[in-house]
């Protein structure tokens, strides 16, 4: 929240934290950010963040009680950026659903899967069994 409200370096712009690796004996904290722009924009944001850490680490120790407060080490998060780029490559590859369902050939219904049913709409717990309905 600091990130949001106090920090007022104008570097740093739509950053969002993904996750947070704090190690073991709680003396380093590796923050994975997101960062909405192109690569000048993500570095000079990351750039900022970077040069803020030490405002953010003291923000950090007034709100938890620890004999060391974690070093923050800022690290630009790939994973949305390339989730973006795999759905746009998905979307060119792929050929919409309507078309899709255009190209499949017509079933006949004997071959078509779902409940089988009566001429009166019930349903047929047993639709391969003739002998019953020759009675």
């Amino acid at each position: 929240m600091a990130i949001l409200v106090d920090l007022n370096d104008p570097r740093v712009r739509d950053v969002t934290v993904t996750y947070v690796e704090v190690s073991g004996d709680l003396r380093t904290a590796k923050i994975h950010v997101s960062i909405m722009g192109d690569e000048t924009q993500q570095q000079l944001s990351l750039r900022g963040l970077k040069n803020a850490a030490g405002f953010l680490q003291a923000k950090i120790a007034e709100k938890i009680d620890l004999r060391y407060t974690p070093k923050l080490n800022f690290i630009l998060d790939q994973g949305v950026k390339q989730s973006i780029e795999i759905s746009r490559i998905l979307k060119e590859v792929l050929p919409d659903s309507a078309d899709a369902d255009a190209a499949e050939p017509d079933m006949p219904e004997s071959e078509k899967t779902g409940p089988e049913t009566t001429e009166s709409g019930e349903f047929d717990s047993n639709p391969h069994d003739d002998n019953d309905q020759q009675e």
